[in-house]
């Protein structure tokens, strides 16, 4: 395939993917409701299955090596789609746990961002960078659409035929990628990954990136509902942050063509930090669209920005175990994020103290991503 019609697949591929990852927000409130299920369940669900997604990258990773991420593609965006058709039956708290943590984790961390970058590393080699922040506007795409469906539908047909639809979507776009998709040669099989040394500032940025972007993502519904937001209208928080990073990933693909993805990664920190003081510092529910907006524009374009620079000089029959790493801090990250967020919220029932923790995060990343200046050479002069 051409590197569009790669990019294309990419972008249908991650629309599901985190469509349906991160359309959970969106449903913690109608579903504590629907199903009975408590608020801290939900809380530990969504902590239990970025855990999950992040431990199970290794075997991800060295899946990606043996099999081809087109077939690790496949099965992940399956599982996370079946988890959506499962969530409609299911009856007990312990199921519902279950079903969330083990089909929806497993399955996004099989059809999420690792196994993307793969795809098209393995195709345009050190090429990756525009093709993958393209492909990335699937991200968005998919928080767009997806919690806009979901709150759409709640009202009319339940929360239990909205899981089911949105599953159902997942499916059929999956067995169209299944159609369209080559399967990827893989030349041989390496007996281990390559070395990450050189790169552990920007795991570090990447790892303090996440602590933040999932709690943000999920909670925000959460956090409007609680200044008195409708439930409806909290949920589409999640698409005025899909559309914003839409709009950035788009730009940034662009920008690549003339600037390094350290320098855009330091602007979207910077506005990063903005948009969490906003959240901190600015009372009243309506500031929450402009938290929203600038928070989602600065936020997401960093993934494909941070694998550009973590996929540079890999060899491609190996970048899935040598990348695994990278997600594996990158979700454990964010599982601890979820938790800490969430012992915040119990105590002072708000969840602006950790968007305050959030702004330290993005000042440390955005100095660790800094190009690192070469130190001056002094021309000496001797005389004899």
């Amino acid at each position: 395939m051409r590197r569009e019609q790669i990019a294309w697949a990419g972008l249908a591929a991650m629309t599901v993917s985190f469509g349906l990852n991160f359309s959970v927000g969106v449903f913690f409130a109608p579903t504590a409701a629907s199903y009975g299920v408590s608020a801290t369940a939900l809380a530990l669900a969504a902590a239990l299955g970025t855990t999950v997604t992040g431990l199970a990258q290794p075997l991800v990773g060295g899946l990606l090596d043996r099999v081809g991420a087109k077939r690790v593609l496949i099965g992940g965006l399956t599982l996370i789609s079946a988890s959506y058709l499962v969530l409609a039956v299911v009856r007990t708290t312990w199921e519902f746990l279950t079903v969330y943590v083990l089909l929806g984790g497993i399955g996004f961390a099989s059809s999420s961002t690792l196994t993307v970058t793969t795809l098209i590393g393995r195709t345009l080699a050190n090429q990756v960078g525009p093709a993958l922040t393209r492909a990335a506007v699937g991200i968005n795409l998919g928080q767009l659409t997806a919690p806009w469906v979901a709150t759409a539908l709640f009202e009319p047909v339940g929360v239990r035929v909205t899981y089911a639809l949105l599953g159902g979507v997942g499916l059929v776009v999956t067995g169209v990628l299944w159609w369209v998709l080559p399967v990827d040669h893989i030349a041989g099989v390496a007996r281990r990954a390559e070395s990450l040394a050189g790169r552990g500032r920007v795991l570090i940025s990447f790892g303090l990136h996440s602590a933040t972007l999932y709690v943000v993502i999920l909670m925000l519904p959460e956090h409007a509902v609680e200044t008195d937001w409708s439930i409806a209208a909290a949920g589409r928080l999640v698409a005025v942050a899909a559309l914003a990073a839409g709009l950035t990933s788009a730009a940034m693909a662009r920008l690549q063509r003339w600037y390094r993805p350290e320098v855009l990664l330091q602007i979207l920190y910077g506005m990063r930090i903005v948009a969490l003081a906003l959240a901190v510092c600015v009372p009243g529910p309506s500031v929450l669209i402009a938290v929203a907006a600038v928070f989602g524009a600065a936020s997401f374009p960093v993934i494909p920005l941070t694998m550009a620079i973590m996929s540079r000089g890999l060899d491609p029959a190996r970048m899935g175990r040598t990348l695994a790493p990278a997600w594996v801090i990158h979700q454990l990250a964010a599982a601890a994020g979820l938790a800490v967020a969430s012992g915040i919220h119990a105590r002072t029932d708000s969840y602006r103290g950790y968007f305050a923790l959030g702004m330290a995060f993005s000042i440390a990343a955005a100095r660790l991503v800094a190009p690192v200046r070469k130190p001056r050479t002094e021309l000496v002069i001797s005389t004899a």
